[in-house]
């Protein structure tokens, strides 16, 4: 199973346990740990270079705390950075798959929990997609791992988004910036959000976009997402998430190129980020992003 010190937290102290590996994590082992006694946990435990990842685990953790308390997180029982583990309670409910958004309702609770988690308390720390990925492109090209022959080709319109993003800034909120799928725990009444090594302060519609490209979303599941969302959203509002999908791909990408090149774990991390370099490149290349450029500059 795994070789995990779990004999070494405290909340497990003088307990006898039993362990099941959840299937998932890409920098973590995620085990779903229960106690005799009803203690019922995941402990989250990190692998490989967090700080090649730009991950802040004493963030992630804190972070955790606060969207427990905004009412959309898991309880953090325990942490132990000198185990490399968060211990967080167990959350009841199925980890949502790319095709339940078809679900209006599944639409709908993730929409909710997404905006009740940007209404809590601010988080530790503030994440920029433009920062994260000037610095993770600096990792690739000073360790010389492989990038896709052109990614740089695309370096101008980058620059215009950025521009056209900066230029009606809106207010930054409590973001978790990795809401994939699987990321959202779902029991048929209410969405509950994990994972926060990615967390900080960010756009919402990054968040937005985010969850509307790595869950794969229509163009139809966009708008309805944004609509869950905002209510009534505006013009500009559906550009910026648009905008906000194609940052997602292409800053995350660079992720992938980073894993496949470091990471412990056996996984096609080449390929998670050429499915997002392929997407990025479609829009940077493609007719829509000049419209989308004027309207969200509109406001």
């Amino acid at each position: 199973m795994t070789d995990a010190p779990l004999d070494r937290l405290a909340c497990l102290a003088g307990r006898s346990w039993r362990v099941q590996e959840l299937p998932g994590g890409l920098t973590n082992i995620n085990l779903h740990v229960t106690t005799a006694d009803g203690l019922d946990v995941v402990v989250r435990w990190s692998q490989g270079d967090a700080e090649l990842l730009g991950i802040d685990r004493d963030a992630e953790a804190a972070n955790t705390a606060t969207a427990y308390d905004a009412g959309v997180g898991a309880e953090v029982v325990e942490y132990r950075p000198d185990l490399a583990m968060l211990v967080i309670g167990f959350l009841q409910g199925e980890a949502l798959e790319n095709a339940d958004f078809a679900d209006p309702g599944v639409l709908a609770r993730a929409a909710l929990a997404t905006r009740e988690l940007h209404a809590g308390p601010r988080f530790t720390g503030d994440f920029d997609m433009f920062t994260r990925q000037e610095a993770y492109l600096t990792t690739v090209k000073e360790r010389g791992y492989a990038l896709p022959q052109g990614y740089d080709d695309h370096a101008d319109a980058w620059s215009d988004v950025r521009r056209a993003l900066a230029r009606s800034p809106r207010p930054t909120v409590p973001c978790n910036n990795d809401l994939l799928a699987a990321n959202f725990i779902d029991d048929g009444e209410r969405c509950r959000l994990i994972d926060y090594e990615y967390s900080g302060n960010n756009d919402a519609c990054f968040e937005l976009g985010n969850t509307a490209t790595e869950c794969d979303f229509t163009p139809e599941q966009v708008e309805a997402y944004a609509e869950a969302y905002f209510g009534s959203p505006t013009r500009a509002d559906l550009a910026r998430v648009r905008l906000q999908m194609l940052c997602s791909e292409y800053g995350w990408s660079l992720w992938g190129f980073i894993q496949a090149a470091a990471s412990p774990i056996d996984y096609d991390f080449h390929g998670w980020g050429m499915e997002r370099y392929d997407k990025a490149v479609a829009t940077f290349r493609g007719p829509a992003l000049t419209g989308l450029l004027e309207d969200v500059a509109r406001g």
